[in-house]
C-alpha cells in the first residue's frame, strides 16, 4: 500500500514523522508524495497555536474528501492535534479511521495494519510514555530523513515541565523526558553515516537535557560526545531557555569547534509584568545580563529569539518597553507571534485579552524594527569571509544557495554563491561576502573547505 505522509508543525514533530516513516517502510508500506497515487494518508498534526491548529484541521478535511470519494482507503490522524482533540476529530471528521497520539507514534504501523483490515481505532498511550521504535536497517537508523540528508534534527528530550501560562505543550506532550545519551549518540552516528553533516539539537527545551535521567544538566557532555563523531561538521543548538544556560555550556561552545556559535533563546517578552504573567523565570535585567554575557564570551555568536505580542494585559507601555529592549539587544535573528488564546491554559482565562488588530499592529511594529536591525547586520557582513554549507542550486542560474553557521534551516537567512563551479548539496566552501539583499547575503567562493 502506498502511503502519503503529511507532516505539519515544528521540527520536533518532523523527527516523529521521520521515525514513523521508517517504521512504515520497515513494515512493507511504500511512501509516496503524489496525492493521486496514495492509497492511505497519515497527517502528523500540530496544535501549538491557533494558526497551526487551523492548518491541521484544514489538511484533515482535505484528506477526508479523498477518503469519502474512495480514492484513499485509510486516513490516520497523528500528533498533537490528534492527542488533544481525538473525540472531536472522530465526531466532526468521521472519515478519519484511526487516531495515533503523541506518545503512541511507535504504533503507527500497527494502526495502519488495523485500519487496512477494517479495525480502525484510537492509539493513545500515557501522556508521559516515551515511544520506543524498533531498531531496523531502514534509512538512517530507522528514520527516513526528509531534510535532504545533509542535515538532520536530533530530538534529545520530549515534553516540558515549565508550564508557562500560555502553553499547551505539557498537556499534549507530557513532562520533560530526556532521551538516554547512548541512544542519542548512536542515532547521530547513524545519521552521519547516511550523509548528515549538521546535527541540530531540538527539544521543547534543550538546556535541561539530562536532569531527569542523570540528576544534572548534561547538555555539555552530550555535545562533547557528538563532536567526537567523525564526518560531522556542525552541531547546532535550538530552544535554550536563558535561565538554564550555564557557564559550562558556554565553555563547551567555545572549546568545541563543531558546535556552531549560534543559540536560539526564546525570551517571549521583556516587560517584567508580562514575563511574570507568562510564568517565565527571568526578568528584563536577567535577560539583558545573559545576552551580554554570551556576547562577551563568544563575540561572534549569533542570537535568535522569539517573542509573543498581545499577551493578556499587555499595555502600550509594555509594548514600547519590548520595542526598546529589541532595539537595545539588536538580536541577529528574531521572530514574533501574536498571542494565541489556547483553551485549557491559564492565560486563556486572564482578564484584559488584547484585540486581534492590536496584536497584529504590535507584531508589525516589532518586525519593522527588527528588519532594520537585520538588514544593517547583513550589510555589515559585506567584506567578511565565512564557511557555508551548500543547500542546492538556483534553477537556470550559475548560483547556489547556502547557509552559514548563523543560519538555521527554514527560519534564518541564506547565502547566495555566484560561481560557475559545480557544487553538491552538503559541500562546504569558504565565501567572501560581496553584497547583501534584505536578510540574505551574496558571496563568491574563496577556496574549498577541508576538514
Amino acid at each position: 500500500m502506498k502511503i502519503l505522509f503529511i507532516s505539519l508543525g515544528c521540527d520536533k514533530n518532523l523527527v516523529d514523522t521521520e521515525k514513523m516513516l521508517g517504521a512504515l517502510v520497515q513494515r512493507g508500506y511504500t511512501i509516496t508524495d503524489d496525492e493521486s497515487e496514495a492509497e492511505a494518508v497519515v497527517v502528523n498534526t500540530c496544535c501549538f497555536i491557533n494558526d497551526a491548529k487551523q492548518e491541521s484541521i484544514n489538511t484533515l478535511l482535505e484528506m477526508a474528501q479523498l477518503r469519502k470519494t474512495g480514492a484513499v482507503k485509510a486516513l490516520v490522524a497523528a500528533g498533537c492535534l490528534a492527542q488533544r482533540y481525538q473525540e472531536e476529530i472522530q465526531k466532526e471528521i468521521p472519515e478519519v479511521d484511526a487516531i495515533v497520539g503523541t506518545t503512541a507514534a511507535d504504533r503507527i504501523a500497527e494502526a495502519l495494519d488495523a485500519v487496512v483490515s477494517g479495525q480502525g481505532c484510537n492509539y493513545l498511550e500515557d501522556i508521559n510514555r516515551s515511544p520506543t521504535f524498533e531498531k531496523c536497517t531502514t534509512g538512517s537508523g530507522g528514520r527516513i530523513v526528509t531534510t535532504g540528508g545533509h542535515y538532520a534534527y536530533l530530538k534529545i528530550a520530549e515534553g516540558c515541565d515549565k508550564h508557562c501560562s500560555y502553553c499547551i505543550i505539557p498537556k499534549v506532550r507530557g513532562n520533560y523526558r530526556s532521551v538516554p545519551m547512548e541512544q542519542l549518540v548512536e542515532e547521530a552516528e547513524s545519521l552521519v553515516a547516511f550523509g548528515a553533516k549538521e546535527i541540530i539539537l531540538v527539544a521543547q527545551e534543550t538546556t535541561l537535557y539530562g536532569v531527569d535521567l542523570y540528576g544534572k544538566k548534561c547538555l555539555p557532555e552530550l555535545l562533547h560526545k557528538l563532536c567526537g563523531i567523525r564526518g560531522l561538521y556542525w552541531v547546532r543548538l535550538l530552544y535554550c531557555y536563558p535561565e538554564e544556560i550555564t557557564d559550562e555550556l558556554i565553555k563547551t561552545m567555545l572549546n568545541e569547534e563543531k558546535v556552531c556559535n549560534y543559540l536560539d533563546i526564546p525570551i517571549q517578552h521583556a516587560s517584567d509584568k508580562i514575563l511574570k504573567r507568562m510564568g517565565r523565570r527571568t526578568d528584563r535585567q536577567e535577560l539583558a545580563g545573559m545576552i551580554t554575557k554570551l556576547r562577551t564570551a563568544i563575540p561572534d555568536i549569533c542570537l535568535r529569539t522569539t517573542l509573543i505580542t498581545g499577551f493578556p494585559g499587555e499595555t502600550q507601555e509594555d509594548h514600547e518597553s519590548l520595542l526598546a529592549f529589541v532595539d537595545e539587544m539588536a538580536f541577529d535573528r528574531l521572530g514574533v507571534f501574536t498571542y494565541s488564546q489556547e483553551e485549557d491554559t491559564p492565560a486563556a482565562l486572564f482578564e484584559n485579552q488584547v484585540d486581534e488588530d492590536v496584536k497584529l499592529a504590535r507584531q508589525a511594529d516589532i518586525m519593522e524594527l527588527q528588519q532594520e536591525i537585520a538588514f544593517e547586520k547583513a550589510q555589515d557582513a559585506v567584506g567578511s569571509t565565512m564557511l557555508v554549507m551548500v543547500e542546492g542550486m538556483v534553477p537556470d542560474e550559475h548560483a547556489y544557495v547556502a547557509r552559514s553557521y548563523r543560519d538555521a534551516p527554514n527560519v534564518d537567512g541564506l547565502v547566495f554563491i555566484q560561481t560557475g563551479r559545480e557544487l553538491m548539496t552538503g559541500d562546504f566552501v569558504r565565501v567572501r561576502i560581496t553584497g547583501s539583499y534584505e536578510y540574505d547575503l551574496i558571496g563568491e567562493i574563496e577556496d574549498e573547505f577541508t576538514e
